[in-house]
C-alpha cells in the first residue's frame, strides 16, 4: 500500500504533464474542457490515493517508501506520510482540485488551456514531493522544482511585461533561497550522520551541539523565509499578483508560500528549541506579521491587499512555530489549515470581481453588493475568517495565537500581537467596504455585471461553508487532523488541547475585542481623516532594493566583463592557463605541498619505442610552433599528436583507451577540417612581440609544469583501488573487460552524466549554428582558392562499402566490449567515422537523402533516444528494489547458440552507442548546412 505514495508524485508529474498538454493544445472547448477534466481527474485520483493510507497516519504511524538511488552519498528515493504530510497533502489536492474547477470558468478561450493545466500539474506533483519527502535531498529537488514551476505560473501571461518581470522576481529571490538550502541540508546531513528525515528526526540534541548548527540553521532560515516571504524578502510575493487569479490562489493558500512554514514544521525537532532559533524564527514571524498587514490597508490593487494578508499570516505562522512552545505548534497547524480555506476562498472571490467588472481597483470599485449579492456574501464570510471574526474558523486559531503570545512573555510581545490583529481587521474591513459597499461604481471598465457562473462559484462556496462549519465544529471536524499534524511537528504527543469556539472571558478574549474595535475604528480614521483611497505612505520598498541590487549586479558585471573580454582567445587562454600555473605552483610549494623533489619509487628504463615516441613529440611540437599559422598544417599535425598518444596507450597495456582516441582523432579531425573551411587558409600575423614572448612564457611554465607535475606523481607510492575493479570485475559486472565494466556498471552515474553533456554540447551547436550560413572565403592571403569540387568516383564507390563493413565492426566492437576492447563508446565513433565519409563522398545533401529526413530532427532523436535507452535501464533496477543503474548478468543456455554471456549493462552500452552516433553526425550536419552559402565574390 505504501507505494501508494509514489503513485501519487510520479503520476502528475511522468503521466500528467505531458498528457494534460497534449489534450490541451489548441483553443476548441472540447479540448480545452479535455484538459480541465483530465487535470481534475489526476488531482483527485492523488487525494484518493494518500486518502487510502489516512487511517494508519490517525493511528499514529508513519508510512515509509524508499527506494535507493545514491545510497553511497546519502540520495535515497524516501516518501513519508505522517500527520504534517497528510495535511499539506489533503490541502494542495482539494484546493487544487477546486482550483481548477474554477480555473475552467475563469480562464479566457485566448489562453492556453494544456499549458495551464500542464504547469499546475507538474506545480502540483513538485509540492506533493516537498511535502512526503523522506530524503531532505530528495527534498531540495522537488523545492526547486516548486520555484521553476512556480516561474511558469507566474509568467503564464508571458506578453505582459509585469507578469515576465514577476516571475523572474520571484524565482530569483526563492531560487537564491533554495541554493542556501541546499547547502543548509548537506551540512545537517554532515552534521546528523544521515539524510533521511525518518533518521534525523531523532538526532536534534545531535545537531544543535555541534559548532556548525548556527551556520546551518542561518542557511536554512534563509531558504524557508525566501519560500514563504518572510521580512526583508516579502517583496517578490506582492509583484508575483501578474499571475491568473486561479493560480494565485493555489500559491498563497495551499502551496508555494506555504513550503517555507511547512519546512520550518518538519526541521522542528531537529533545528528547533533553541534560543537562537527561537529569537530568529519567531523575531522575524512577529516582525512580518505586523509590517505586512499595516501595509495591506494602503493597497489599491484588491489581489495585492490579498497578498500583503497573506505575507502577515505567514509571519503569524511563522511566529508561532518559532516560540518552541508545544501548544504554538498546535496553533501553528491549526492556522495553516484556517488560512488556506478563507485565503483561497478570498482569491476567487478576487478573480471573480475582475472577471465581471474588468478592475481590481479598490478606488474604481464600490457598491457589487447591488449585482453580485451571493458574491458579496460570501466574502464577507471569508473575510470575517481572515479579520478573527466568530464565528469563523480564522477566529479560534487567532484566539490560539494570542494565547501564546502572552504566554511567550514580555508586554511588547502581547502589544504587538494586539496591534496586527488591529491592522488585520482594518484591511479586511477595507477590502469589503471598498469593493460591495458604498456609492455604485460608474465607471466600471465591464458595463453588465453580474452573477458568475454557478460552477466559478462553487468553489467558493465550499470553501466559506468550511471556514463556518469548522468554527463552529473544531473538535470535531478538524481536531484529528490538527492533533496527528502537531505530533508530527513535534516529533511528540502533542500536549492536551481544545479545539473549541468558546473558552470563556479570558486576556486572549479582551485582545480579540480589542483588536476588532480598534480595526474598525483605525479604518474608520483613516477613511475620513486622511482620505485612505488617495494615500499611500512613503516606506522603504524592498522590491526597489531588489532592483537596486540587481541593477548593481548588472552594471558590476558589465564592467567585468568589458575589462576581461575583448574578443581575444590568446587573452583568455592566457588567463586561464596563468590561473592554473599559479594554483599548481602554490599546492607544491606550500606548506601543505608534497615538495618538488623526485619520489622514491624505482625508475624504469626508457624502452625504444619511448624514445621514438618522445621524438615524434618533439619534433610535431617543435612543427606545431612554426607553422601554427597554417591552419590546416596545425589540425593535421595535432591529429599526429593524438595518433602518438593513441600507440601509448597501446604500448602499456590499455587497448581500450588506444581504440577510444583512433576514434575520437578521426572524428574530431573531420569536424575540425569543416570548421575550418569557413576561414582563411592562413591566421594574420597580430602578436607583438610582448604577447608572444608572454605566451612563451606560459606555454614553458604550463608545459614544464605538467611535465614536472607528472613525474612527482609516477616516482612516487600511491594507494591504488585498481585492484577491487580486476578482482569484481566478473563476479560484480560479468565482464572480463574491467575497463568497460568499470564505464557501464561501477561508474555507470559518471557515464551517464558524461553522454548527457555530450548530447548538450550538439544541440548547443545545433542552436548556434542552425541558420547560420557563413561565406567561405573564395581565397587566402596567399591568392589560394578553396576547391569544392565534386569528390572522385573512386571515394564514392568505396564509401558505400566502407559503410556496411563500418556497421558490421561497429556491431562487433559493440558486442564484444564488455569481455574483450570495445563498446558502445568506441563503436558510436566508428559508426559516426562512417557517415562522415558518407557526407565527404556524396555531399551533404545527397547523404542526408539517402538517409532520410531532416538531420537536426533525426538525429536530436538519436540523442533523445540514446539517453532515453540509458535512464530507462538505470530506472529499470528499481523494478527489481535496486539502486538507480544496478545492473544484472548471467549466462542463459539458448538451443543451438548454447551458453551466452548477457548483462543489462548492454542495453545502457547501447545508449552511449545511439547518443555518441546521433552528437557526432549532428555536429557534422549543422557545420555542412552553415557551409553551404557560396563563396565570397
Amino acid at each position: 500500500m505504501n507505494e501508494l505514495l509514489v503513485w501519487a508524485v510520479g503520476l502528475p508529474l511522468l503521466l500528467g504533464v505531458p498528457l494534460v498538454a497534449w489534450a490541451g493544445r489548441g483553443a476548441q472547448p472540447a479540448r480545452r474542457r479535455a484538459a480541465a477534466l483530465l487535470a481534475g481527474a489526476l488531482t483527485l485520483a492523488c487525494g484518493v490515493m494518500v486518502s487510502l493510507l489516512a487511517p494508519a497516519v490517525f493511528q499514529g504511524q508513519t508510512l515509509l517508501w524508499q527506494q535507493p538511488w545514491l545510497p553511497e552519498i546519502g540520495l535515497t528515493l524516501g516518501l513519508r506520510l505522517d500527520g504534517l504530510a497528510l495535511l499539506f497533502v489533503w490541502l494542495i489536492t482539494g484546493i487544487g482540485l477546486l482550483v481548477v474547477v474554477y480555473a475552467a470558468w475563469y480562464l479566457h478561450a485566448d489562453d492556453p488551456a494544456g499549458k495551464f493545466y500542464a504547469q499546475y500539474l507538474l506545480f502540483m506533483a513538485a509540492m506533493l514531493g516537498v511535502v512526503m519527502a523522506d530524503n531532505l535531498l530528495l527534498l531540495v529537488v522537488f523545492w526547486e522544482l516548486t520555484s521553476l514551476s512556480s516561474f511558469l505560473l507566474v509568467g503564464y501571461w508571458g506578453h505582459r511585461p509585469e507578469a515576465r518581470a514577476g516571475a523572474r522576481m520571484a524565482l530569483a529571490v526563492t531560487g537564491g533561497g533554495g541554493l542556501a538550502l541546499l547547502a543548509g541540508v548537506l551540512l545537517l546531513g554532515q552534521m546528523a550522520g544521515t539524510y533521511e528525515l525518518s533518521q534525523m528526526l531523532d538526532r536534534g540534541i545531535q545537531v544543535q551541539a555541534h559548532p556548525l548548527y548556527p551556520v546551518a540553521l542561518v542557511l536554512v532560515l534563509l531558504g524557508c523565509f525566501t519560500k514563504s516571504a518572510q521580512l526583508p524578502f516579502h517583496f517578490w510575493l506582492p509583484q508575483a499578483m501578474a499571475a491568473p487569479t486561479p493560480v494565485s490562489a493555489y500559491l498563497h493558500s495551499a502551496t508555494m508560500v506555504k513550503a517555507g512554514v511547512f519546512l520550518l514544521a518538519r526541521l522542528y525537532p531537529v533545528i528547533g528549541g533553541t534560543p537562537m532559533f527561537e529569537w530568529l524564527v519567531a523575531g522575524a514571524g512577529l516582525a512580518t506579521l505586523v509590517f505586512a498587514a499595516w501595509v495591506a490597508i494602503f493597497q489599491h490593487d484588491l489581489k495585492g491587499l490579498l497578498a500583503y494578508s497573506t505575507i502577515s499570516h505567514l509571519g503569524l505562522i511563522t511566529f508561532l512555530i518559532g516560540l518552541g512552545s508545544p501548544l504554538s505548534a498546535v496553533a501553528a497547524v491549526f492556522h495553516i489549515l484556517n488560512h488556506a480555506t478563507f485565503k483561497a476562498a478570498l482569491f476567487m472571490t478576487a478573480g471573480i470581481v475582475d472577471h465581471e467588472t474588468g478592475t481590481r481597483d479598490l478606488r474604481r470599485l464600490g457598491g457589487v453588493w447591488r449585482w453580485m449579492p451571493w458574491t458579496a456574501s460570501l466574502a464577507m464570510v471569508a473575510a470575517a475568517a481572515m479579520a478573527g471574526v466568530p464565528p469563523a474558523n480564522g477566529f479560534l486559531s487567532k484566539e490560539m495565537f494570542l494565547t501564546e503570545a502572552l504566554a511567550a512573555g514580555g508586554a511588547w510581545v502581547a502589544v504587538a500581537a494586539t496591534l496586527g490583529s488591529v491592522f488585520s481587521v482594518a484591511y479586511s474591513l477595507r477590502l469589503v467596504h471598498a469593493v460591495f459597499f458604498g456609492p455604485a461604481a460608474t465607471d466600471l471598465p465591464n458595463v453588465h455585471v453580474h452573477e458568475p457562473p454557478v460552477p466559478m462559484k462553487a468553489p467558493v462556496a465550499l470553501l466559506v461553508l468550511l471556514c463556518l462549519v469548522v468554527g463552529l465544529m473544531p473538535a470535531w471536524v478538524a481536531g484529528p487532523l490538527v492533533g496527528v499534524a502537531a505530533a508530527a511537528v513535534l516529533h511528540a504527543p502533542p500536549p492536551e488541547h481544545h479545539l473549541a469556539l468558546w473558552h470563556g472571558f479570558n486576556l486572549p478574549l479582551l485582545m480579540s475585542a480589542i483588536a476588532l474595535g480598534g480595526g474598525v475604528a483605525l479604518y474608520g480614521l483613516l477613511q475620513s481623516r486622511f482620505g485612505l483611497p488617495g494615500y499611500q505612505p512613503r516606506a522603504w520598498s524592498g522590491a526597489r532594493a531588489f532592483h537596486a541590487v540587481m541593477d548593481g549586479l548588472l552594471r558590476g558585471a558589465g564592467r567585468l566583463t568589458t575589462f576581461t573580454e575583448n574578443g581575444s582567445l590568446q587573452r583568455y587562454m592566457a588567463w586561464l592557463l596563468g590561473a592554473a600555473v599559479v594554483v599548481v605552483a602554490w599546492a607544491l610549494t606550500g606548506p601543505d605541498g608534497q615538495g618538488l623533489s623526485t619520489g622514491p619509487r624505482a625508475q624504469l628504463p626508457a624502452t625504444p619505442l619511448a624514445w621514438v615516441l618522445w621524438a615524434l613529440l618533439i619534433a610535431t611540437g617543435a612543427a606545431l610552433l612554426v607553422l601554427h599559422r597554417h591552419r590546416f598544417i596545425a589540425v593535421v599535425l595535432v591529429g599526429a599528436v593524438g595518433l602518438v598518444t593513441a600507440v601509448t596507450f597501446e604500448s602499456l597495456s590499455a587497448p581500450d583507451l588506444a581504440l577510444t582516441q583512433l576514434a575520437v582523432e578521426v572524428v574530431s579531425t573531420v569536424l575540425l577540417l569543416m570548421g575550418l573551411a569557413l576561414l582563411p587558409a592562413t591566421t594574420p600575423r597580430e602578436s607583438s612581440v610582448m604577447r608572444r614572448t608572454r605566451d612563451a612564457l606560459l606555454a614553458a611554465a604550463g608545459g614544464g609544469g605538467m611535465a614536472w607535475l607528472a613525474w612527482l606523481v609516477l616516482t612516487r607510492d600511491h594507494d591504488s583501488i585498481s585492484w577491487f575493479f580486476a578482482e569484481q570485475s566478473v563476479p560484480g559486472g560479468g565482464g572480463t573487460n574491467a575497463v568497460n565494466v568499470i564505464l557501464v556498471d561501477f561508474r555507470g552515474y559518471d557515464t551517464f552524466g558524461e553522454i548527457t553533456v555530450l548530447g548538450i554540447a550538439a544541440v548547443g551547436a545545433l542552436a548556434l549554428l542552425d541558420g547560420m550560413r557563413a561565406r567561405r572565403p573564395q581565397a587566402d592571403a596567399a591568392g589560394r582558392a578553396w576547391s569544392f569540387a565534386q569528390p572522385p568516383l573512386m571515394l564514392q564507390v568505396a564509401a558505400r562499402l566502407v559503410l556496411v563493413l563500418a556497421l558490421a565492426v561497429s556491431a562487433y566492437i559493440f558486442w564484444r566490449g564488455h569481455n574483450l576492447p570495445g563498446g558502445g563508446f568506441v563503436a558510436g565513433l566508428v559508426t559516426a567515422a562512417a557517415l562522415l565519409l558518407q557526407y565527404m563522398a556524396r555531399g551533404q545533401d545527397e547523404a542526408e537523402a539517402r538517409l532520410g529526413g531532416h538531420a537536426g530532427s533525426r538525429y536530436t532523436r538519436w540523442i533523445a533516444s540514446g539517453l532515453g535507452i540509458a535512464a530507462l535501464t538505470g530506472v529499470g533496477a528499481f523494478v527489481f528494489g535496486q539502486p538507480f543503474l544496478t545492473s544484472a548478468h548471467g549466462h542463459p543456455s539458448v538451443p543451438l547458440l548454447g551458453e551466452l554471456p548477457l548483462a543489462t549493462a548492454a542495453l545502457f552500452d547501447l545508449g552511449v552507442y545511439a547518443t555518441v552516433v546521433g552528437a557526432t553526425t549532428l555536429m557534422l550536419s549543422a557545420l555542412g548546412h552553415a557551409s553551404k552559402q557560396g563563396a565570397r565574390a
